[in-house]
């Protein structure tokens, strides 16, 4: 059976997935990518490298974010949101990793995977490149969900 998710189940979508996959337009540019995220309830949050995909938001704030959860091919989960990039800075920036790394630590398959002891306020200033770090998010401004269950 083919379906249409709630407001409510669109909700516990994109708080119980860690990756996302973000879409952004740039020119005649069309640029798709997996994230990791938290979702707060009213915007996607993120960290990243000052790459393409920075660039291309930063040109067209209008971005699509998609989360699905699959079971197997004929269970499955999916949610589209359209929404506003918006790059942080100062305290909105320390208070969008503090949620990131509630969200995200106790994922961590080891205390090896990541450093636990630094703050939020200095994990976010370079990427595992070196390059600098953007933190962001995404404020939703239109949702839509599917699902399929057999």
């Amino acid at each position: 059976m083919l379906g249409t998710l709630t407001e409510t189940q669109i909700d516990r979508l994109l708080r119980s997935e860690t990756v996302g996959r973000i879409a952004c337009v740039a020119g005649s540019r069309v640029y798709a990518v997996p994230v990791t995220y938290v979702y707060d309830g009213t915007a996607i949050y993120g960290h990243t490298g000052d790459g393409m995909k920075v660039r291309m938001m930063r040109e067209n704030p209008n971005v699509c974010f998609e989360v699905d959860h699959m079971q197997n091919m004929t269970n499955w989960e999916s949610v589209i949101a359209w929404g506003r990039f918006e790059e942080l800075r100062g305290t909105s920036a320390a208070h969008a990793m503090g949620l990131l790394m509630d969200r995200l630590l106790p994922l961590m398959p080891s205390q090896t995977a990541t450093p636990h002891d630094i703050a939020p306020s200095e994990t976010h200033r370079r990427d595992v490149a070196q390059r600098p770090a953007v933190v962001y998010r995404i404020v939703l401004t239109e949702k839509t969900g599917r699902f399929e269950k057999r």
